[in-house]
């Protein structure tokens, strides 16, 4: 049985990416998968990594709980928006939290390598725009993507992770969402 964890990173509860996780959510649950999720905004914690890595934050109690949920999961579904580029705020200092040497990774004695903590995982990104997903790629370089994919997951020995593109958000209407959300109840369906 596949363990799958859907992390909402999403501050608003009132937006399409909800939505959008919620429909992955219905499909994973006609599976024989145990799904769970994180909505980033609901837990309590520091989103500001205040010593970097010269000294350890103790963990709070909810980014405890996720972590833990991220180690049992054997399929990670990140669900967020591209604001001015990047993942929000909450979201970068959740993995900023999270994602640390001898958690995520771990730095090897005088090398400039290191070892990947999360391999045997995969990920999924659903992520919205408003504005195609091949301007974003071709014009702007996809700075979100690829900062999770490969600065983050992949970094930490997280693969494959795959992408999925939903935009123009802002000038969608209801039968185009409709779409949408049908394709990630299709994802969630897949385990994909």
């Amino acid at each position: 049985m596949k363990n799958i964890l859907i992390i909402n990173g999403h501050p608003n509860k009132d937006s399409f990416n909800f939505a959008l996780a919620d429909a992955y959510l219905k499909g994973a649950q006609t599976t024989d998968a145990k799904v769970s999720v994180v909505t980033i905004a609901d837990l309590e914690f520091d989103p500001n990594l205040r010593f970097g890595y010269q000294k350890r934050m103790e963990l709070e109690p909810d980014l405890q709980k996720a972590w833990e949920l991220i180690k049992e999961a054997d399929h990670l579904v990140w669900v967020h928006p591209v604001w001015w580029g990047g993942l929000p705020a909450i979201t970068k200092g959740f993995l900023d939290r999270l994602f640390l040497p001898g958690m995520a990774f771990r730095y090897r004695k005088d090398s400039v390598w290191w070892d990947k903590l999360l391999t045997g995982k995969t990920a999924r990104i659903i992520t919205t725009l408003d504005q195609p997903g091949f301007y974003y790629w071709l014009v702007y370089g996809k700075p979100s993507v690829n900062q999770l994919k490969k600065a983050v997951l992949e970094f930490c020995g997280v693969k494959p992770v795959k992408v999925s593109y939903f935009g123009i958000i802002k000038t969608s209407n209801a039968e185009q969402r409709k779409k949408w959300l049908e394709k990630a109840y299709n994802l969630g369906q897949k385990q994909a």
